[in-house]
């Protein structure tokens, strides 16, 4: 059993932001896959398919960004999912609009939803998919950057890497993240 998670803000105001790429991550691959995310447990809105032979659970954590690691061990704890088996979905600063990095484990560096994860998992020890929100220009704030409104040419560019790590998360189900860190990092 996997728990694919995509870390995002909850409400209309966070829909079309950057922070969100987590979120936007989940509908591509729930809407691809029929599988829909209308219950709600654990602070999460959730929902369960069979994907690729594999039985999954699809998260939105809705404690805003900073809280994800609730949800995400309640998730864990309750399923018995292996840390092997929690895949992240989320932006990061330091890749280019339109692109992604798969790893196999990792800090939660400076993203505040990774951090809050890292610290209720209590382990580094789990894949994620980051995907790239480009860095705000020298003297734009970061905040403002990552949750304020984007161009409709900036949305279609990160568009690119919201359908990259659907297709990513897809490939880890079918083949294992060793062939899809091959395939797409």
């Amino acid at each position: 059993m996997y728990l694919i998670v995509g870390l995002g803000n909850p409400g209309k105001e966070y829909e079309n932001t950057r922070h969100n790429m987590g979120f936007n991550v989940i509908d591509k691959i729930t809407k691809d896959c029929g599988v829909s995310v209308s219950q709600s447990k654990f602070k999460g809105m959730f929902g369960t398919g069979i994907i690729y032979g594999e039985k999954v659970i699809i998260l939105k954590p809705q404690t805003y960004m900073n809280l994800s690691g609730e949800s995400v061990v309640a998730f864990r704890n309750f399923y018995k999912i292996k840390n092997e088996n929690v895949l992240i979905i989320y932006d990061d600063l330091d890749l280019e609009e339109g692109t992604i990095r798969i790893r196999k484990k990792g800090s939660g560096g400076t993203h505040n939803g990774m951090k809050s994860v890292v610290n209720c998992l209590g382990t580094e020890e789990f894949p994620r998919i980051r995907v790239g929100i480009g860095k705000p220009k020298e003297n734009e704030d970061t905040i403002k950057y990552v949750i304020g409104p984007t161009t409709i040419a900036t949305r279609k560019k990160l568009e690119e890497g919201t359908d990259l790590a659907a297709k990513a998360t897809l490939e880890i189900l079918k083949n294992g993240i060793d062939i899809a860190m091959n395939k797409y990092n």
